[in-house]
């Protein structure tokens, strides 16, 4: 069938609710490889986005693809009532690993999907605090079903659908380059951490009674946020935060969903700023975004057996027997090979490319990043004024396949998150290499020049 064909199906019988029609044009891809994709015509496009940090250890990785072929011959399926051994495994690396990071004994639940194992961290949560209430920050995003988008800050999620349970109570991520308090970053003296300390000065704030018993029992939080436009916080402003959790009994619960296993150049994105959490949860890379699985870490006396039982909570699919084999196996490769280097160095590579790329055009209003999650807020020619016009037309540039930079017709994937939607958020398979990224710059710089001669 071809391709028309298929897009007049696809406008009949798909439903447009998911994200695939925010592009202009829609382009059909037919096979990856490494950091590359490929339209029906065989048009290849550079891929700086990976699924969403899901491919981070790129697209038809063999050794990953090989451990998901032997899983399917031997054990392909099992009922998540009955125990196998990859299962087992998987859980005592991850454990061992947080273990070894934040010196905390825990256990480790599995589920499928990021918003589901974000429901079952706030089941721990409120089973432990017996409190209904969190904080969650402005800007971040946690997923769309109805109990995660209670903690994503933005209200479209729910408008339509509402929400199970109460919502978060939202608080200012602290966001430099557009300060919530209009403040700078060099004089503000964290001011946006002082705020929150002082909501639990006093009752009458709504936060705490008289002796300082909060109504919160969690904080969930993106150590570096994501859909909010990969957002880097001061160093010293997580370690404030948890102090004041800790004198509150309210739980830290990490959200490392897109910026774990070393998309920041630690296996942990909370690991750059010094705290310890009560909650990770995990997914999209862990299995290299070949099979949907997703789990949670809570610490050893909020998950134990005697306060978390069997049937606290459950998914038909939650520790399958192909995603556990494949994370398993996704688990060793990290072993084997020192990202943490890797990716420092060539985060550094690559922003260093995008600052000197930000000299020629003012346009590129704010250029930031940790390890190879970097962020490129585009703006007008002021270098602030959000100018999601710019962006929507680089990416679909991008989308078009025409872009000659690297001397032959192609492609470039870009995303687009960030408060304005002017930010293309950039996370590049883990081993792309400089010569790669070379080559993504020209292309990026392409599709900029062409995209400020359509919207100036």
């Amino acid at each position: 069938m071809n391709t028309e064909e298929l897009l007049a199906l696809e406008a009949q019988y798909c439903s447009w609710g998911d994200t695939v029609h925010y592009a202009k044009e829609l382009t059909l891809f037919r096979r990856s490889e490494s950091i590359y994709l490929y339209d029906e015509k065989g048009t290849q496009y550079l891929d700086l986005q990976m699924w969403y940090s899901a491919a981070n250890f790129g697209y038809g990785n063999p050794r990953l693809n090989q451990a998901l072929k032997d899983q399917i011959d031997r054990l392909p399926q099992l009922a998540c009532q009955y125990l196998h051994e990859e299962k087992i495994l998987l859980a005592a690396k991850l454990a061992r690993k947080v273990e070894s990071v934040f010196g905390e004994k825990g256990r480790i639940h599995f589920n499928v999907g990021g918003a589901s194992a974000i429901e079952d961290g706030w089941k721990v949560v409120r089973n432990h605090t017996k409190k209904n209430l969190a904080f969650a920050f402005m800007g971040g995003y946690h997923g769309r079903t109805l109990g995660a988008s209670a903690i994503t800050s933005s209200y479209r999620y729910r408008e339509k659908f509402g929400h199970f349970g109460d919502r978060a109570n939202f608080i200012p991520y602290p966001y430099c380059f557009r300060c919530p308090y209009g403040m700078k970053r060099e004089s503000c003296g964290m001011f946006c951490l002082k705020q929150f300390e002082r909501l639990f000065e006093t009752e009458y704030y709504g936060v705490v009674n008289k002796v300082g018993n909060a109504e919160f029992g969690a904080f969930f939080i993106e150590a570096v946020q994501g859909t909010g436009g990969y957002i880097v916080p001061p160093k010293e402003y997580f370690p404030g935060i948890k102090k004041v959790l800790e004198a509150h009994g309210i739980l830290l619960v990490d959200d490392e969903i897109q910026m774990g296993f070393y998309r920041t150049g630690k296996f942990f994105a909370l690991e750059h700023f010094g705290v310890k959490p009560d909650v990770i949860v995990m997914g999209k890379a862990m299995t290299n975004g070949m099979n949907p699985i997703s789990a949670i870490w809570a610490r050893e006396e909020l998950i134990s057996p005697t306060v978390f039982p069997p049937g606290s909570t459950h998914a038909t699919f939650s520790a399958n027997s192909l995603g556990t084999a494949v994370a398993l196996e996704t688990m060793a490769l990290m072993e084997e090979e020192d990202f943490e280097a890797k990716v420092i160095k060539k985060g550094a590579y690559f922003l260093a490319q995008l600052k000197a790329l930000q000299k020629k055009y003012p346009q590129m209003g704010d250029v930031d990043g940790l390890g190879l999650a970097l962020r490129v807020e585009m703006c007008q020619k002021d270098g602030y004024t959000p100018n999601r016009g710019l962006v929507d037309a680089m990416m679909n540039i991008g989308l078009s396949g025409t872009l000659t930079a690297g001397g032959k017709a192609q492609g470039l994937i870009l995303d687009v998150g960030g408060y304005y939607k002017n930010v293309f958020t950039l996370a590049p398979s883990l081993y792309i290499t400089e010569e790669q990224i070379d080559t993504a710059m020209a292309l990026f710089e392409e599709a900029l020049i062409r995209g400020i001669k359509e919207t100036e």
